[in-house]
């Protein structure tokens, strides 16, 4: 079960500045209140993808900043629960609500149907994310390509290599240059994409 004190020991609260502590304690609940509920397609709770992602992030890219940190906790926020705007603008401002804006779908955040021109719209978000949130995506991508095996939907799983191979991994590879964490994370995704491609054959 991911409580309270599991999720801050993901994010390596206790080694963090006072304010920075404050302030990932009030994500800490956050996270907990909006991902309550929602499962997936694994069949596992929610929340768990969400501390995997910051685990990769502090332990296999090296990231030990707070607010990264916490970009990776709430990074499906607004996907899973648009109607918590509110309380993460009021918990945490409303410069962080506008990064996961940033990095959630537009049919997510307007609470419809995905539309056919909806993936051209997401792949011009994705090239427009700041190095930050597209790092947090990147190690999204990590935690759901391990875990891709385990989806009982062959549609999702096609979809999901689809456009790893079309549009992550050559951004990935054109931005590894802006840090050494975004260089990790891109030599990681593409190991485990061959690693998942040697599997299949």
């Amino acid at each position: 079960m991911t409580n309270t004190s599991t999720v801050a020991r993901e994010l390596g609260l206790q080694s963090w500045a006072a304010p920075d502590q404050q302030r990932g304690r009030r994500a800490t609940a956050l996270a907990i209140a909006v991902y309550s509920g929602h499962v997936r397609d694994q069949g596992t709770p929610y929340i768990t993808h969400p501390v995997r992602v910051v685990t990769i992030l502090r332990n296999e890219l090296g990231v030990a900043g707070p607010d990264v940190l916490i970009l990776g906790l709430l990074h499906d926020a607004l996907e899973v629960s648009p109607s918590a705007q509110q309380s993460i603008e009021t918990d945490l401002g409303e410069g962080f609500v506008n990064q996961l804006r940033s990095m959630t779908p537009d049919h997510r955040l307007e609470r419809r149907l995905k539309q056919p021109h909806d993936a051209d719209a997401w792949h011009a978000k994705i090239q427009a994310l700041g190095p930050d949130e597209f790092l947090v995506r990147l190690a999204d991508r990590i935690d759901n390509l391990r875990d891709l095996r385990n989806s009982p939907d062959s549609g999702r799983r096609a979809r999901f290599l689809t456009t790893l191979v079309g549009a992550y991994l050559p951004l990935a590879e054109d931005r590894q240059g802006e840090s050494v964490p975004l260089r990790a994370a891109y030599k990681l995704l593409t190991r485990e994409h061959h690693a998942q491609a040697g599997a299949a054959t």
